[in-house]
């Protein structure tokens, strides 16, 4: 039998995504609904080493569902992998009466909480990642509000591109991950997507297919590029050397994480923050949040980060086979 639990902490940690304080406010309000107390930890696990520890109560969470970023703060942490620390960070637990953690963030935060875990203390992650990048879930707080960011601003730069007749590159954010890349590129209707997972990265191809479309007649062309790639300034200097074609980059950069999340975000982070509260009152540890055929479930850490996360074969030849401009010519039967 697992003791019973008491009183809970939550961290934001990594980088903020949009929907962070969603899921904030459903961990606060749902433990406090089952009787349990929460405390609530400033700049991620470096606040936690630095005791910047403080009671949460309703209120701490009033009005905050629309706002982005997150208001618990968050930080870099590299020294949070010495065993040491890691201990230290447990004891820093137990001293504030703190029965268990909820980690929100990436799978750098889920290695934190993995830590956590086997010092003792019960934790449970829950993906929040602008970037997709996060295996065994098919959905990470922060995706749609990022994408769509990105997508709206690929527009507006398609509007002037389109007027000077130019080619576009277009960087995105990502990590080494390509999944805002690909969405946006084919929400986007993008000439070229780039991503780390296919990329081959043979320039020549990308030349032939901005002058193939000029004698089509096309008058622009969009190249989305991300971040795992990056280097966009330097290509487009290249591109427009080969195909005499102005050539100009745009890195959005990070727009991409700001902003009032999207209903998708702020459901998601609302009902994933809800699960992993209730189930680490109820005594589960070492769990993170997962999105699984469209129902909200959790899985073991260790299985989470032991998997693999890969870009779908068939929404790749999807952004390939739109954004080509040449078809098969009908046959005469």
């Amino acid at each position: 039998m697992s003791k019973k639990i008491k009183t809970i902490g939550v961290l934001t940690s990594g980088g903020d995504a949009p929907g962070m304080n969603a899921a904030i406010r459903a961990v606060v309000r749902k433990a406090l609904s089952n009787g349990v107390a929460v405390k609530g930890i400033k700049k991620g696990y470096l606040g936690l080493l630095n005791e910047e520890i403080f009671d949460m109560d309703v209120g701490s969470v009033s009005d905050i569902i629309q706002m982005g970023g997150t208001i618990l703060g968050t930080a870099r942490c590299t020294e949070f992998k010495n065993p040491e620390v890691q201990e230290k960070a447990a004891r820093i637990c137990a001293k504030h009466g703190m029965d268990g953690v909820i980690v929100i963030g990436g799978d750098g935060s889920y290695r934190g909480a993995q830590a956590l875990s086997h010092h003792g203390v019960n934790t449970i992650g829950i993906p929040g990642t602008i970037d997709l990048d996060i295996s065994g879930t098919e959905y990470t707080i922060g995706f749609d509000t990022a994408v769509n960011t990105a997508m709206q601003a690929i527009d507006r730069v398609r509007d002037t591109s389109s007027s000077h007749e130019r080619c576009s590159i277009i960087e995105v954010m990502g990590r080494n991950a390509g999944y805002i890349a690909l969405w946006c590129g084919i929400a986007s209707g993008a000439e070229d997507i780039l991503i780390p997972e296919k990329y081959d990265f043979h320039e020549q191809t990308l030349i032939n297919n901005i002058i193939n479309n000029r004698k089509r007649g096309k008058k622009h062309h969009i190249i989305i590029n991300a971040e795992g790639i990056g280097h966009s300034t330097s290509m487009a200097r290249r591109i427009e050397a080969a195909t005499g074609v102005e050539t100009r980059a745009t890195i959005l950069g990070y727009m991409q994480r700001g902003g009032s999340p999207t209903c998708k975000d702020r459901f998601y982070g609302s009902v994933m923050g809800a699960y992993a509260s209730d189930i680490l009152c109820g005594g589960a540890t070492n769990r993170v949040v997962s999105m699984v055929d469209g129902r909200i479930t959790d899985l073991d850490i260790e299985e989470a980060l032991g998997r693999k996360k890969s870009i779908s074969e068939y929404y790749f030849e999807v952004s390939k086979k739109l954004n080509y401009y040449e078809f098969p010519k009908k046959q005469n039967h």
